[in-house]
């Protein structure tokens, strides 16, 4: 008997014990979860930074909606709240603003800004402050170069990788063998054309290069000189502006290529048609992202299409690739802070390498190398075929998420 009462006592023990180390990580839990992060309001990369911002601004609505996030490191549901400044397209602003965010705001977690040029003054603010950066669409190759606690990039490849799948697409095609890669002086598109160039070449094709700056939008001189080379393929490697700006001169000038190829008419599609108009899209190719192409199995969130029927609900507007990526990071908080042990920013850091090549979301396969770069998702090559008085997107390689066959020489 006095054994049992003995034993019972100490059951009643644990139990008291356990509930009040319970209880005290739910008192030492904070009231909201502060997510730091930037937007641009003015400047090359506004519409752009807005759209991202704007879906993370979705994630943070929705899972408020339902109470909070799950913090598993205090068992509880807890608010969060976006706290944000205006960089204006600045990276020297965005800079003063990182700090702020974390000296001046305490944010608990760290978001940057769109892009490369604006997400690198945020990595070395990061690292000063061993703070775990979420970097939703930063991708310049030079940002993953060693392994790191504190850089996880989450909603888009790192740009080493997106020309792969071009490279490729433009060597199975045995008319091309004079390609022209035009490409702006930032780290996103020095990377994607340093592999693209490297590919060709070692198949025995040397691209004809010309270098442009960020802001360019002077393009009658650069197709002329287009013109005169006669290149098989033209590889324009640039920003939202600069695509815009090439595809209305390049329709203008009357002047056609074989190939055209520009990067964000996959990211920013009605942007780019109000801009330049459907005519100067018919037959050139992109990467096509999310929601142009859909993700319906995951395993975490909405898919694709769920997500585009809630944010036009909400928004009153149709979702772009950035709109989808800013929930995408807001997906990935969500899940790193319902996994971590600990709140603190290396245990974040684990949670998302420990999810890494397990979690399938909109925007595909998330999986995040030790250097920081996200290496899951794929870049496929589309083409817009004239449908009426749009286009319609037609994935062409590679071959097993082909939709149809490229049209070479466009006409």
């Amino acid at each position: 008997m006095k054994r049992r009462s003995t034993v019972l006592f100490i059951l009643v023990e644990l139990v008291f014990l356990i509930l009040s180390a319970a209880s005290a990580q739910a008192a030492g839990a904070p009231q909201e979860i502060k997510i730091g992060t930037l937007y641009a309001s003015v400047g090359p990369f506004a519409v752009a930074s807005q759209n991202e911002f704007k879906g993370l601004n979705f994630w943070a609505k929705k899972i408020n909606q339902g109470g909070g996030v799950f913090v598993k490191a205090y068992g509880k549901k807890i608010p969060v709240k976006i706290v944000s400044y205006d960089d204006r397209s600045a990276d020297y602003i965005a800079r003063d603003l990182y700090k702020k965010l974390i000296e001046t705001d305490h944010v608990d977690i760290l978001v940057s800004d769109f892009g490369s040029v604006l997400t690198e003054p945020a990595i070395e603010v990061a690292k000063t402050h061993q703070m775990l950066l979420i970097d939703p669409t930063g991708s310049s190759a030079n940002f993953f170069s060693a392994p790191t606690n504190y850089l996880a990039n989450v909603s888009i490849p790192s740009s080493q990788f997106w020309p792969l799948p071009l490279s490729q697409f433009i060597l199975k095609n045995k008319k091309i063998r004079k390609v022209a890669i035009l490409f702006a002086a930032n780290p996103f598109d020095s990377s994607q054309e340093k592999t693209l160039s490297g590919e060709l070449m070692s198949h025995g094709i040397y691209p004809y290069f010309l270098a442009l700056d960020n802001g360019s939008n002077d393009f009658g001189k650069i197709i002329d000189q287009l013109k005169s080379a006669q290149p098989d393929a033209v590889i324009e490697l640039g920003y939202a502006p600069n695509d815009i700006a090439f595809l209305k001169a390049l329709s203008q000038s009357g002047q056609h290529f074989p190939m055209t190829f520009t990067i964000f008419p996959g990211q920013l599609l009605d942007l780019v048609t109000r801009k330049a108009g459907a005519k100067a899209l018919a037959y050139t190719y992109t990467y096509p992202m999310p929601p142009l192409v859909k993700y319906d199995s995951v395993n975490y969130g909405m898919n694709t299409e769920e997500f585009v029927q809630a944010f036009k609900a909400a928004e009153n507007k149709q979702p772009d690739f950035l709109s989808v990526a800013g929930y995408n990071t807001g997906l990935i908080v969500q899940h790193m802070l319902d996994t971590a042990p600990q709140f603190n920013q290396l245990a974040f850091h684990q949670a998302i390498i420990d999810m890494s090549g397990k979690t399938t979301t909109l925007l595909g396969p998330f999986s995040v190398n030790a250097d920081g770069a996200q290496v899951g998702q794929s870049m496929p090559v589309a083409q817009f075929i004239p449908d009426g008085d749009a286009n319609k997107l037609v994935v062409v390689y590679p071959e097993d998420k082909a939709q149809g066959n490229a049209v070479y020489p466009a006409p």
